[in-house]
């Protein structure tokens, strides 16, 4: 994951060595909690969100270069989402503030509303995308209030991948010319309009920015690399801060203040300068801006709702303490972070994957580490703004160019293979479709794909006398038959497909167990003609789900698996 990832396999890249997690800490009384609670774990996360904020400086600045505005605005989400998020829970380790994953939506609605920006440049629907920011923040909070968090697991994760992996790609190639210190490099319209000016940005760059934009990137790989990341140190130390510390000293010495200030981060001498408020009257009294506005409403609840509760998830299974995230509490918190940072002019809020895994590495226990990395940010804004304009813009590109890398690296296809082919084609067809169109047109696409595919193999490997129509009602029926006798064994019966459709409904039964329950069966029967990966990895984990009680899978190891990873699509032999 490294940039800002979020399913399956999110989490395994995520992963830390055994060695961080403490020992003997297995009881829910040992297991840190926020709020006052969590202050008397205060040197902890201090020192955690003192190393936090040397990451989220410079991976702030870049995100909101490469979502079409100046870096004041990534830094004030960051700070909003710092002093919110740890106020409103949900998580425990969680890092929120503004994500690459983002980026390319917010810039395409900017453009849809009047223009983006750049690094130096406030575009002229910036004020506008403001408006529709704040208003995802007030439907999240909606959705949290409801508790319908948990239908934004629907999305099958290779699908998911897939949206974010072609925004690495987007990220990747929109940050060529800030990492080659391009200071015009105009407005290409699309991926492929992109990659054509690639070969003109390479000829027209800065040599000295561009020398330090290919070095901060080379550095960044070579720290994350699986040699560097046996050392400790280098796990301590993020490779976005290495790039940072490279990068300053060049800029320095080739003397970008002098060739170009523009080569510089530049911040305003008064940050307050920075807070500007939606434009809800530009909005709301032009119908013409109506439809821009509304699908970029859509776009931006699909992205930020799937990820931010998948990474929040995701972030649970590296925590040394082993704590459960509240998916509905996330979305709630990260509602109101985004209506905050759209009132006072900061970007779209998100759970963030780098920077919380950079907190359990420097050893966070509590949301107080994103406190402290808010509050440290506001003091280099305050107080040594003159550190920040030292970092080139070039290094911000590297940053981009490595975040973008690694959203789409091939270790994640390979992995999704072994999971199985049918899950591969799955990503790649969501991946080049969202490359040629935008961000909803892939995800619906890679959707109905995997909906297709699952109606051929539940039709295929069961009854074939039964409709499609019924087969298909069957991916978003109840699948679960639940039985719980007087003596405290719970029996859950699969009776029917379990796929991303419907596998909620398993979780919620799980979740929903009552408190004598000491025993739970889970029982696949014959009538469970597919199990998808999305099912068959909450099955595998479905302790997570049930505190300290024990679940016995009976009949699942009797279906056929298509990949190599247990939890591959699952058929049952016909």
């Amino acid at each position: 994951m490294d940039s800002e990832r979020t399913s399956a396999s999110s989490a395994k890249s995520l992963a830390l060595d055994e060695d961080v997690a403490p020992k003997n800490h297995s009881t829910e009384q040992l297991k840190p909690r926020n709020g006052l609670a969590g202050l008397k774990h205060w040197k902890h996360d201090l020192l955690a969100g003192v190393v936090v904020s040397l990451v989220s400086l410079p991976l702030s600045s870049g995100i909101a270069i490469a979502s079409g505005a100046p870096p004041i605005y990534g830094l004030i989400s960051a700070i909003i989402a710092g002093l919110v998020y740890p106020a409103l829970g949900g998580s425990y380790v969680t890092i929120s503030g503004p994500a690459a994953g983002l980026a390319p939506a917010l810039v395409a609605i900017m453009a849809s509303l009047g223009g983006a920006g750049d690094a130096h440049t406030v575009g002229a629907g910036y004020h506008k995308l403001l408006v529709v920011i704040s208003i995802v923040g007030i439907v999240q909070i909606v959705l949290g209030r409801l508790k319908l968090a948990k239908y934004a697991a629907v999305f099958p994760a290779a699908v998911v991948e897939g949206m974010l992996a072609a925004i690495g790609v987007l990220i990747f190639v929109k940050a060529i010319p800030l990492a080659a210190g391009v200071l015009e490099p105009g407005h290409p319209h699309g991926f492929l309009d992109y990659v054509a000016h690639i070969p003109g940005w390479l000829q027209q760059g800065v040599r000295p920015a561009l020398f330090i934009g290919v070095l901060t990137t080379v550095a960044m790989l070579a720290v994350a690399s699986k040699y560097a990341q046996k050392v400790r140190f280098f796990r301590v130390v993020p490779p976005h801060l290495w790039g940072v510390a490279i990068a300053v000293p060049l800029g320095m010495a080739f003397g970008l203040e002098a060739i170009d200030p523009a080569l510089l981060i530049a911040v305003p001498a008064n940050p307050l300068s920075g807070i500007h408020p939606p434009a809800f009257s530009a909005i709301f009294s032009d119908p013409g801006t109506w439809k821009a506005a509304g699908l970029g409403v859509v776009t931006l609840l699909l992205i930020d709702g799937v990820e931010s509760i998948a990474t929040a998830q995701a972030v649970d299974r590296i925590d040394p303490f082993r704590r459960t995230s509240d998916p509905d509490r996330v979305l709630f918190a990260m509602g109101v972070s985004n209506l905050l940072s759209g009132l006072v002019g900061g970007l779209t809020v998100i759970p963030g994957g780098v920077k919380s895994k950079t907190n359990i590495e420097a050893g966070g226990r509590t949301l107080w580490s994103n406190f402290v990395n808010a509050m440290m940010l506001l003091i280099f804004l305050f107080v040594a703004p003159s550190l920040i304009s030292l970092i080139p813009t070039a290094a911000l590109g590297g940053i981009l160019l490595y975040t973008g890398w690694k959203m789409a690296h091939p270790v994640i296809a390979r992995h999704i293979l072994h999971i199985g082919k049918e899950q591969l084609a799955l990503y790649a067809v969501t991946l080049v479709v969202t490359l040629l169109t935008d961000l909803l047109v892939g995800v619906l696409v890679g959707t109905l794909a995997k909906l297709a595919l699952l109606v051929w193999y539940a039709r295929k490997d069961s009854d074939a006398s039964m409709g499609v129509i019924r087969v298909l009602q069957s991916m978003f029926r109840d699948p679960v038959v639940e039985d719980i006798d007087p003596h405290g064994l719970a029996t859950l019966r699969l009776d029917g497909p379990v796929v991303c459709f419907n596998a909620f409904r398993l979780k919620d039964h799980l979740s929903r167990l009552p408190e004598h329950v000491k025993s739970i069966e889970l029982v696949v029967t014959e009538k469970t003609s597919v199990i998808d990966h999305t099912a068959s990895e909450l099955i595998l984990g479905a302790e997570r789900y049930v505190r300290d009680r024990v679940v016995h899978v009976d009949g699942f190891d009797d279906m056929v698996r298509l990949g190599a990873e247990e939890d591959s699509i699952h058929l049952r032999a016909g």
